[in-house]
């Protein structure tokens, strides 16, 4: 019985548990530290106030994740006899999380105020292998995150193909005729 790639596929399979082992400790050693310690230093360096706090859902799946926070949208729901509710707007965030397989996804979680619409289905920026994710990446990330979270703000109909607005959140509702 000729089972040579087979045997090679068992090899692979067996690098790649190894690689997850290896990519977790990398994370826990250097990685996590390196990566808090540059987002708090850019943003001190450009001057924009975030919050960096790390995630720690499970083991293994922790995430770093670089906020703007919630403020005041500037929009209330008027409930009733001069009583309103403001509506909060979550700013954004930019986000690097361990992978089941010990790998780092980097997300831009767009802006969005609670309680109108839905919110934007994140930006995958990329996946790395710990190795990969150096300075200059992190770097141009925080620069793609701000001119994501830049265009969101300031949106109007020069990009036909985005749909924001009161047909985009509240469906097609047309009168009855």
């Amino acid at each position: 019985m000729e089972l040579v790639n087979l045997k090679r596929k068992v090899e692979l399979y067996k690098d790649v548990l190894a690689n997850t082992e290896s990519y977790r400790k990398i994370w826990k050693k250097e990685l996590k530290a390196l990566i808090v310690n540059l987002l708090k230093n850019i943003s001190e360096e450009v001057e924009l106030p975030v919050k960096v706090e790390e995630r720690v859902p499970m083991e293994n799946l922790e995430a770093i994740v670089l906020s703007l926070g919630a403020v005041k949208s500037g929009m209330y729901q008027k409930i009733e006899h001069g009583i309103e509710v403001p509506l909060v707007k979550q700013s954004g965030s930019l986000i690097y999380q361990q992978l089941f397989n010990g790998k780092i996804i980097v997300l831009i979680q767009y802006p969005y105020i609670e309680n109108y619409g839905q919110p934007r289905q994140p930006k995958t920026i990329a996946i790395y292998r710990p190795e990969e994710l150096k300075e200059p990446y992190i770097v141009r990330h925080f620069e793609e995150f701000v001119h994501e979270i830049t265009s969101w703000e300031d949106y109007d109909d020069d990009e036909p193909s985005k749909k924001i607005g009161f047909e985009m959140n509240f469906g097609h509702l047309k009168p009855d005729a």
